[in-house]
């Protein structure tokens, strides 16, 4: 059952950020002091909690071989896209065994085996980053697509119009997926956004978009097959507008006191995992099943915690591995 498997890839997501989450309480440094020593994951996040059904349903379409730039958010685009738990948590704990050896971390996690080219810090630099991917596989006369997430905050700033004004001159093999969750960081986007927002400029740009319903994974998913198929066929970029909403803060320190806590209520009431269990159990699935799924992804991320624990830190001369000096064009 797709729908079936859709919730596994969102499963995972959840149950992934739910751990990083509580293991990064207490990881904020005071005055340079740790809160509490034991946190295992160091400094605050960029959880997607509640935004699983975007990456889900557009990953799903992706092959190994395509590419994907990321947001502040990138643990959904990079587990999605089918990155190893194990290395990614090993990454968030800053372990030498971590898809970046542990110096990405959560803001810059990256995982080129299944060609997640990284989250980024920066709102929109993804954007350039995957126009400029998309430019060298169009070079290559490869098949492959890049897929860019960004949020809406991304919208009102420069990298927005570079990227799609570039795709769409060079008719780049690129998909755009913003993720508008309503908020950029601490405000209201759509009081910071004039005009008729993402869609409207996109169009005037020459590409094409639609708007979705980001908390129906299988509305996602099916709109993310067609823009991908029409990508893959030549037709040039695509633009997809997923509608959801954030359950947490801009960071896991977050406490939201700035948000309307009806509005916090109706993204939990909407949540995509909820929705996608009651059209299961709606179309005959058993929750038997759907328990089963649960339990394997609940044993998956134990294993991964374990393996995070268990990798050993990085030794202080790893940090000059993989640096370019500069001046001598040398690689260490």
């Amino acid at each position: 059952m797709e729908l079936l498997s859709l919730y596994r890839s969102m499963a995972r997501i959840r149950a992934f950020e739910l751990a990083a989450e509580e293991l990064s309480i207490g990881g904020v440094a005071v005055l340079g002091q740790l809160i509490d020593e034991r946190a295992k994951v160091r400094g605050p996040l960029h959880v997607s909690i509640g935004q699983e059904g975007v990456a889900a349903g557009v990953c799903a379409h992706l092959e190994r071989n395509d590419l994907l730039t990321s947001s502040h958010r990138g643990h959904g685009h990079t587990l999605a896209k089918g990155a190893d738990m194990r290395r990614m948590m090993a990454e968030v704990f800053g372990r030498r065994d971590g898809t970046n050896s542990g110096k990405g971390g959560s803001m810059h996690i990256a995982d080129f085996s299944v060609g997640m080219l990284g989250a980024n810090g920066i709102v929109g630099a993804g954007m350039a980053i995957a126009c400029g991917a998309a430019q060298a596989l169009k070079l290559q006369r490869k098949r492959n697509i890049v897929t860019c997430f960004f949020g809406d905050g991304a919208v009102n700033r420069g990298p927005f119009l570079e990227a799609l004004n570039w795709a769409c001159l060079y008719k780049l093999p690129v998909l755009f997926v913003c993720e508008d969750n309503r908020w950029s960081s601490t405000s209201s986007t759509g009081e910071l956004t004039a005009g008729a927002g993402v869609v409207a400029r996109s169009v005037a740009l020459g590409v094409p978009a639609e708007s979705v319903d980001g908390n129906d994974v299988e509305a996602v998913s099916e709109l993310a097959q067609r823009l991908v198929r029409e990508i893959r066929g030549g037709e040039g970029p695509r633009l997809m507008h997923a509608l959801t909403r954030r359950m947490r803060g801009h960071l896991s320190s977050d406490k939201q006191t700035y948000r309307d806590p009806v509005d916090i209520e109706i993204a939990t009431k909407e949540e995509p995992m909820q929705r996608a269990r009651k059209r299961l159990l709606e179309r005959g699935a058993s929750q038997a099943q759907i328990d089963c799924v649960d339990a394997e992804v609940s044993q998956e991320l134990q294993e991964a915690l374990a393996f995070a624990e268990a990798s050993p830190m990085p030794q202080p001369i790893e940090a000059f591995a993989e640096v370019q000096t500069l001046g001598e064009g040398t690689w260490y």
